[in-house]
C-alpha cells in the first residue's frame, strides 16, 4: 500500500503560487490514516512549544480538527508539559467538551475557545494558542503587526486586536465572542491574553504562530532602536502574496516537524 508519507514525498510542485517546489500535500486512503497523521503532527507542535519556550504552566493549547467527526477536535492534555506530550496524551473532545478519547481533561480554556473557532470557522482545520512573551508585549501595546517586513506583511489585514478581557477565557460566551472577533482573519491578538493563529491544516496554523511571534520580536526591537519605515500598501501586498501562501506555510512547518522528531523521538509514542 502505497503511504501518505511516500505519496507526500514523490512528486514535487511545479507550479506552486510561489513558484517554488513545494512537495504535493499527502493524501489519505482512511480517515484513521488521516487521524494518526494529525495527532503525530499535533504532538510535535506542542513539543515546540515547549522547545521555544512558549509555555507558561498550565497556559496555551493546540487543536486540529478530527477529519472524520468534524465537530471533534484533538488537542494537548490539561496538566501535561509541552515539552513531554506524546501522541497517546491527546485528548479528543466533542461539541459539548466531553472528552470521548484520551485519558486525561481538556483545559476549560481551550474548548471554549477553540470549539467556538472550528464550529464558526469551517474552513479552519487547526488553531493554535498561546501566551508567548513577544505577542504579550506587543498586546498590551495594542499594537497589531506593521509591514516592516516579508514576514510580517503576510498579515497584512489579516489580523485583528481583541480588547475586551474579563478574566480567564472559561465561558461559552466568551469563547464565542473571540471566535467572532477573529471573523475571517488567519491570527487574533488578544490584549491581556497572548495569541491565536488559525489556518486550514495544522501545519499552517502553527506556521503562522512562530511567524507572528517572531515578527513582534521584531518590530519591538526596531521600535526600541528607532522609527521603522513600514512598506507601502503595494509592497505589503506584494509581500503577501508570497509569504502568506498556504503551501508555504504548512511546507515551512513541516521542516520543523522533521527537526523535532528527529530530536524527540519519543512524541511520536501512542
Amino acid at each position: 500500500m502505497t503511504t501518505a508519507k511516500s505519496r507526500a514525498s514523490s512528486n514535487y510542485l511545479a507550479d506552486t503560487h510561489t513558484g517554488l517546489p513545494i512537495p504535493h500535500g499527502p493524501a489519505f486512503d482512511t480517515p484513521e490514516e488521516e487521524r494518526r497523521y494529525r495527532k503525530q503532527r499535533l504532538a510535535a507542535a506542542l513539543r515546540l512549544f515547549g522547545k521555544y519556550g512558549f509555555d507558561e504552566g498550565i497556559s496555551g493549547h493546540v487543536s486540529v480538527r478530527d477529519p472524520e467527526n468534524f465537530d471533534h477536535f484533538w488537542a494537548n492534555p490539561f496538566g501535561v508539559s509541552f515539552n513531554q506530550v506524546k501522541v497517546g496524551d491527546l485528548v479528543c473532545v466533542d461539541a459539548d467538551g466531553k472528552v470521548v478519547h484520551g485519558d486525561h481533561a481538556i483545559n476549560p480554556s481551550a474548548f471554549v475557545i477553540h470549539s467556538k473557532i472550528h464550529e464558526l470557522r469551517p474552513d479552519v482545520t487547526a488553531a493554535a494558542h498561546a501566551h508567548t512573551e513577544h505577542s504579550r508585549a506587543l498586546g498590551a501595546l495594542g499594537q497589531l503587526l506593521e509591514p516592516l517586513d516579508q514576514e510580517s506583511a503576510a498579515f497584512y489585514d489579516d489580523q485583528v486586536l481583541y480588547e475586551d478581557y474579563e478574566g480567564p477565557s472559561v465561558t461559552i460566551e466568551q469563547g464565542t465572542d473571540i471566535a467572532n472577533k477573529l471573523g475571517d482573519k488567519r491570527a487574533i491578538l488578544l490584549r491581556y491574553h497572548g495569541l491565536i493563529t488559525v489556518g486550514n491544516s495544522l501545519e499552517e496554523a502553527m506556521h503562522r504562530f512562530f511567524t507572528f511571534d517572531g515578527c513582534s520580536r521584531v518590530q519591538l526591537l526596531a521600535a526600541s532602536a528607532g522609527t521603522p519605515k513600514v512598506m507601502s500598501r503595494e509592497q505589503a501586498l506584494a509581500a503577501k502574496d508570497g509569504f502568506g501562501d498556504s503551501q508555504l506555510a504548512s511546507f515551512s512547518f513541516q521542516l520543523r516537524y522533521d527537526e523535532i522528531t528527529s530530536e524527540q523521538p519519543d512524541l511520536l509514542e501512542e
